[in-house]
């Protein structure tokens, strides 16, 4: 499908559902938006601009060739987004599920070519600013450089979210919530360093591709300088990002050391049990041999003072073990 933004006479921006067998291409373009584009939309649009896409498999290369390449007419960039993954099993509907999906930006003659086969609230903002602004963008430039900053504005959102779980998962460890088990503290942890990775990374894909894109001299001084400023908030963010990973490792540390205390107690509950009833069963053991000749088994009083004598020997040892601290 081909949404195309074309300037009106009257300095308005038209959105445009391009249909390839009605329709021909219309003046004044600003963006050509490809979503889900077929084989035929894809060369149709190479064609009528003289542009070569990347393939599939171009798309996906993690060298910095296969990210960003340019020539005398246009900039082709392989950048990374972060689209919510609505196939979350419904026990993990507290925490955001997100997968990383590639869109596929190139510029000719100042219009800006996106490609993409997802729907993104990135997409959906800069159109609405578009149609709402439209005298903020002249060119596909300033179209690129409101994208790159709203998916930064939206990856902080994500980090500051890991943030606040974090500090809640940490509170969480330290009062010991009986409601929160072991197993789903865990779990709760590992979601969120996957996903803290899912953004660094998104961050580090943006960084490349926007200080390469601050080398071109395709771009004017004012977007240069919009971005310089984006992509210091960006390093920034990767700084912040560094250090969530290592308070969610603190985190798995201190839950580990709460696991390995609360299992310790238990075997020396165990352990005390099992010293205290040591006396008693010795006792009966003796007592229990078929010897013939046992003078204490012809006192009156045996059976009584022996029951007394087991009770003492487990009562001793707990009594010592609650002066050490044991217990």
């Amino acid at each position: 499908m081909l949404y195309i933004y074309i300037k009106t006479q009257n300095a308005l921006v038209q959105r445009i559902n391009f249909n390839l067998d009605s329709q021909e291409l219309p003046q004044n373009i600003l963006w050509i938006d490809l979503l889900h584009p077929s084989a035929a939309e894809i060369a149709f649009i190479s064609s009528e601009f003289n542009l070569e896409f990347p393939t599939k498999e171009e798309r996906e290369e993690i060298e910095l060739s296969a990210k960003y390449w340019e020539d005398n007419a246009t900039i082709t960039i392989n950048a990374h987004f972060l689209v919510r993954d609505l196939k979350s099993d419904e026990e993990d509907r507290n925490l955001i599920k997100l997968r990383t999906e590639i869109v596929t930006f190139a510029t000719a003659k100042n219009i800006l070519f996106t490609i993409r086969y997802n729907e993104f609230s990135t997409f959906e903002e800069i159109q609405a600013r578009i149609l709402a602004s439209p005298k903020n963008f002249e060119d596909g430039f300033d179209i690129i450089d409101k994208m790159f900053e709203v998916r930064v504005e939206k990856d902080a959102d994500l980090l500051e979210w890991i943030d606040k779980e974090a500090r809640r998962l940490r509170t969480s460890v330290l009062e010991k919530k009986d409601e929160y088990s072991y197993d789903e503290m865990l779990k709760d942890i590992s979601s969120l360093q996957e996903l803290n990775m899912r953004v660094r990374d998104s961050l580090f894909d943006k960084r490349r591709a926007m200080t390469s894109l601050l080398k071109s001299d395709k771009i004017d001084k004012e977007i240069k300088q919009n971005l310089t400023i984006v992509l210091k908030d960006l390093n920034s963010l990767v700084e912040f990002s560094v250090s969530q990973l290592n308070i969610l490792d603190n985190i798995q540390t201190i839950l580990a050391s709460q696991i390995n205390i609360e299992q310790n107690k238990i075997i020396k509950i165990f352990t005390v049990a099992t010293v205290a009833m040591m006396p008693p069963t010795l006792i009966g053991t003796v007592y229990g041999m078929n010897f013939k000749f046992m003078p204490e088994l012809e006192l009156h009083y045996a059976y009584p003072i022996v029951l007394g004598v087991m009770v003492v020997s487990i009562i001793l040892p707990l009594v010592v073990f609650k002066k050490k601290g044991w217990l």
